[in-house]
């Protein structure tokens, strides 16, 4: 399985594709081969602007997925996303390329803005029969079943090794629709590198992320929100 992951630093926070990757081995035997066009700060429609980069990836990668992340904060209102999702799942199904919606988050401090980002992602589902990792219904539902587990990073806005753990786990079960998600470890991935999106990364800051592991009874109900909104529900699975 090919996937390539489009997007911005919420793609990218603690390497969450890699972390996709291993997930997918553990649950199916078989680890997904990942791609990321993911860059600080930017819109879907930069990266339409940089068509050539998404056309030349699409056109010979021979990806299988391709999981397309919307700018979170603040989201782009649905008459700027629509018709860039358009235009990008137009291409992907001309080479045979599924497109899959990253359903992102609210900020930590912005939990009202949960419900309109669920709307704009679940309409663009329907109205194109794609996949949906449902994330921010996720993050919703853990912030209220289990309030001890933290899904942000320390700027709010940002995944935690947590909050990496469930959206790597819900592609991974939405990809490989496993049984159950016991097969998984409770490892995450933290950054090594300084996060700073108005400064570059020093020359020291390359180094892969750090495998952390998780309070297991926090991973477990991680694992179980997921297998809810998933295996259990197939909310997140439009024919997949």
């Amino acid at each position: 399985m090919k996937v390539l992951f489009i997007g911005n630093s919420h793609t990218y926070f603690n390497d969450m594709p890699k972390l996709f990757s291993d997930m997918c081995g553990s649950l199916s035997g078989e680890r997904a081969e990942v791609t990321m066009l993911a860059y600080s700060n930017r819109k879907l429609a930069w990266h339409e602007k940089e068509y050539f980069s998404i056309r030349f990836a699409l056109l010979y990668g021979g990806y299988d997925y391709c999981v397309i992340q919307q700018f979170g904060h603040p989201m782009p209102p649905r008459e700027e996303t629509g018709p860039v999702f358009d235009r990008l799942a137009g291409l992907c199904r001309r080479v045979g390329t599924e497109p899959v919606l990253f359903m992102t988050w609210a900020r930590k401090n912005e939990p009202e803005k949960a419900r309109e980002i669920s709307a704009l992602y679940r309409a663009l589902a329907e109205k194109h029969r794609a996949p949906i990792a449902p994330i921010a219904e996720l993050y919703e539902d853990i912030q209220t079943t289990h309030p001890e587990i933290e899904l942000y990073h320390n700027d709010g806005s940002h995944a935690s090794p947590y909050g990496t753990y469930l959206i790597a786990a819900t592609f991974a079960a939405l990809f490989t629709r496993p049984q159950s998600l016991n097969r998984l470890s409770d490892l995450s991935n933290d950054f090594r590198v300084r996060f700073n999106e108005n400064e570059p990364p020093s020359a020291c800051e390359d180094a892969a992320s750090v495998p952390v592991r998780l309070d297991p009874d926090k991973a477990k109900a991680i694992r179980s929100a997921v297998e809810r909104a998933i295996l259990e529900t197939g909310r997140g699975r439009n024919d997949i």
